[in-house]
């Protein structure tokens, strides 16, 4: 016993210090497990009902663990919830369609009615009626607004009407990256989301994509579309109070339409539209004088969205076309939306097209009283500008919304006759007859019916328009009259492979069908361009052998977002052929319009112009291509089973026996072209054809005696002094080009005068009338023929009656 304070002492007083330290701290614990076993058994001594009741430091405990929970959640769904790729709808757009003028809309295309437009382009009175109607604080919040959300659950909860909390930022979320799904898990994405998205965007951004993506009514989706919905004009000019009835239409886009709205929500859709001027006015976004100032604008009525109906459906495929074909844009890319497209189509001139088809042939028809004959006909056409390539006009079919088919486009009707302007173009670049003389307009061939072709690759003989005999005929006069035998001739002799070539770079496709040089009768137009096509081929004739490739879009334009646009190609005019060479044709196909040539109703237009007719095989399609010096149009006639897609035949369309170019194709083209030149000054051609080709070169004569036998000599009787397969040439005495006025009238030294009428007879073509209206009148003995083709005028009473000439 007396050792143990001995150790003690050993130890010194750390070691005291330490026992007594512990000594109270066992006493402490001792207490507390004391204090707590004390309460324990006062809390068993309460009755069941109060232990229910926990106490208050249960409460602070629960609490304070819920909030660390919260946090360690909160943090967690921050980190995992990314922000993903916008939804497909909400970057879905329409592509919008304009005239050459730029602001008149010709259609719209895509599932969803929305133009993208960057922040700068939206007014910014509209900007602050947004923010005044939709989210006050929305300069100010972090991307949510937890006051105004729990302002939103206390008005709902009390009975003021079922209110959103969600900032402008949330909406934008909920439109641009998720769904409109009323769901528990979408509403806690969008909290994140919108979290992160202030942090990452602008405010500008953020209000950018809010206007852009919102809904408001009349199927519009955007500030643009509702802007041209609602006002009609683009959204840069809004006024303050149109800006601020866009921005009361997101509350209740529908109900708050006052044009469709019950007296009820209209009377709602203008507090709302009061409720957001104030607001403005109380942000300090808007003087108080102005407020006052401000008077409710009446929208306009609703309109149908521009769709595709009409012609629109037509002009949008060529200017797709045209897009997709000279990769500007690949397909997936221009349906993805979102495009400007500025077209080169003039509405007055398409407006125009679509109305002589409807005067000129349409009346005409009767498939009721005609089922067999006035159903299924269709039109092609094109309208193009010489010195630019524009496509100004089309004529596709009636209606894109019955007939998608674009006969503008299509490749499958032969063109006939208005393919023999390459012949000869071919002929006079270099051609030799097979004698060894240069081809002019003024060389003389047979124009013998069903005469074989000497040269050719393949046998032809073909047969003139109901086996005519023209006898010894210019190349001028056999384009006036459309005679076969001697452009087949003449074709091989220009060489088959310089006729392809010369139609190539005059703007007709390379992969044109029926242009094989194979084949003998190329030459007469088994090629199948399209009306668009064919039309910029004439446009470069009238252009003096100038070629533009069509082109049907004038600008390109893409919303915020596509910092690079493709280039459209540059109008790159090209030599086809020498000027000489073109102008030679140019006054050549004048001839054609004239009161003995096959284009005579096109006189009707009362200017110069020069053109060809054309009819195929079982008169199949007729066609008439021509040309101001500021205008080419073509114009084709054709009938199709809409079920089996085969060709019928065009006899007895709207009652006549026989429809060919010179008919209601002719009468289109004049009815349009005097329509869309309308106001215009009238042009002459400015033309220098090549040497020889308006003067004949040597005193061999010739004559032009169409018979129904054998070839006329100068006497007029028949003659046998050539073989069928030789290529007679021979020249003229000299003799002056007629000079020609807008009337249609010729006159000029050494050639009579022949004055056509002031108007070619309209809507009530003869049988057959148009190519090959009527003969021309036997020379005497020794005459020399006249450069300009001597012929009568449609009705002249001698003769057989008109008949048309492939």
């Amino acid at each position: 016993m007396s050792q143990q304070p001995e150790r003690r002492n050993a130890e010194g007083p750390a070691a005291d210090s330490l026992e007594s330290e512990d000594r109270a701290e066992g006493s402490r614990r001792d207490r507390r497990r004391a204090r707590r076993a004390a309460r324990r058994a006062r809390r068993r001594a309460l009755p069941w009902w109060r232990r229910a009741v926990p106490t208050w430091r249960m409460v602070v405990g629960a609490l304070l663990t819920l909030l660390l929970l919260g946090l360690a959640g909160f943090v967690t769904l921050y980190l995992i919830v990314p922000v993903p790729d916008p939804n497909t709808r909400a970057v879905a757009q329409s592509n919008v369609y304009y005239y050459a003028d730029g602001t008149t809309e010709l259609a719209r295309t895509g599932t969803v009615n929305r133009q993208d437009v960057p922040i700068r382009q939206i007014p910014l009175d509209t900007q602050h009626a947004v923010v005044s109607a939709e989210d006050r604080s929305f300069y100010r919040n972090k991307g949510v607004d937890l006051r105004g959300m729990a302002r939103a659950a206390w008005n709902t909860a009390t009975g003021k009407g079922t209110q959103g909390g969600s900032t402008i930022t949330q909406q934008y979320v909920k439109n641009y990256y998720l769904t409109q799904d009323q769901t528990l898990s979408r509403k806690v994405k969008e909290l994140f989301i919108a979290l992160k998205v202030d942090q990452r965007q602008s405010k500008d951004e953020i209000l950018q994509g809010y206007l852009n993506t919102s809904y408001f009514g009349r199927n519009a989706y955007g500030v643009q579309t509702a802007a041209k919905a609602y006002y009609g004009v683009d959204v840069s000019r809004l006024t303050v109070g149109q800006g601020a009835y866009l921005a009361a239409l997101l509350q209740a886009p529908s109900a708050f339409d006052v044009k469709t709205a019950t007296p009820v929500n209209r009377d709602r859709a203008l507090a709302r539209w009061n409720y957001v001027l104030d607001g403005m006015v109380s942000l300090g976004f808007l003087d108080p004088a102005a407020r006052a100032a401000t008077s409710f604008p009446e929208p306009v009525d609703p309109q149908p969205v521009t769709g595709l109906g009409g012609q629109a459906g037509y002009l949008v495929e060529i200017a797709e076309s045209y897009l997709t074909g000279n990769d500007v844009l690949d397909a997936a890319t221009l349906k993805a939306g979102g495009w400007r497209i500025t077209t080169t189509f003039d509405k007055a001139r398409q407006d125009a097209f679509v109305q002589a088809v409807r005067d000129e042939l349409t009346s005409e028809l009767d498939p009721a009283a005609r089922p067999g004959t006035d159903t299924d006909v269709r039109v092609s056409g094109a309208s193009v500008e010489p010195g630019t390539g524009r496509l100004v006009a089309a004529y596709g079919g009636p209606d894109y919304a019955r007939q998608q088919y674009n006969d503008a486009l299509r490749q499958d009707n032969q063109v006939g006759s208005t393919f023999k302007p390459f012949d000869l173009a071919a002929g006079l670049e270099g051609g030799r007859t097979q004698d060894g003389r240069p081809i002019t307009t003024q060389t003389v061939y047979d124009g013998s019916t069903r005469r074989p072709v000497t040269g050719g690759p393949t046998a032809y003989a073909p047969p003139n328009e109901d086996d005519v005999d023209y006898g010894s005929v210019t190349l001028r006069y056999a384009m006036v009259k459309s005679v076969n035998s001697v452009y087949a001739q003449e074709g091989v002799d220009a060489g088959l492979a310089r006729v392809r070539d010369t139609a190539v770079r005059l703007g007709l496709p390379a992969t044109t069908p029926g242009m094989d040089p194979a084949n003998t009768s190329m030459t007469l137009g088994t090629a199948t361009p399209s009306a668009v096509d064919l039309a910029a081929a004439y446009a470069a004739l009238a252009n003096h052998g100038q070629a533009y490739a069509p082109r049907a879009v004038l600008r390109l334009e893409r919303s915020s977002g596509y910092a690079d646009l493709p280039e459209l190609p540059a109008p790159t005019a090209r030599e086809a052929v020498g000027r000489g060479t073109a102008d030679a044709v140019t006054d050549v196909l004048q001839d054609v319009i004239a009161p003995g040539g096959t284009g005579a109703r096109a006189l009707g237009l009362r200017r110069p112009a020069a053109g060809k007719t054309g009819t195929t095989d079982s008169n199949r399609s007729a066609w008439f291509a021509g040309y101001t010096p500021e205008l080419a149009t073509v114009v084709g006639l054709f009938r199709e089973n809409p079920l089996t897609h085969a060709k019928e035949s065009l006899a007895g369309t709207a009652g006549y026996g026989r429809i060919n170019g010179g008919a209601f194709p002719t009468q289109i083209w004049t009815a349009y072209m005097t329509a869309a030149l309308r106001g215009t000054p009238v042009r002459q051609f400015d033309l220098r054809p090549g040497r020889g080709n308006t003067q004949p070169t040597g005193a061999a004569s010739a004559t032009a005696t169409p018979t129904a036998s054998a070839p006329a000599g100068p006497s007029g009787t028949p003659t046998s002094g050539e073989s069928p397969g030789r290529t007679p040439v021979a020249t003229l005495s000299p003799s002056r080009l007629p000079s020609r006025s807008p009337s249609g009238t010729q006159s000029g030294s050494g050639s009579p005068t022949a004055t056509g009428p002031a108007v070619p007879p309209s809507r009530s073509p003869s049988p057959g009338a148009g190519e090959g209206t009527s003969r021309a009148p036997s020379p005497a003995a020794g005459r020399e023929l006249p450069d300009a083709a001597e012929a009568r005028a449609p009705g002249s009473p001698s003769g057989p009656p008109p008949t048309p000439q492939r």
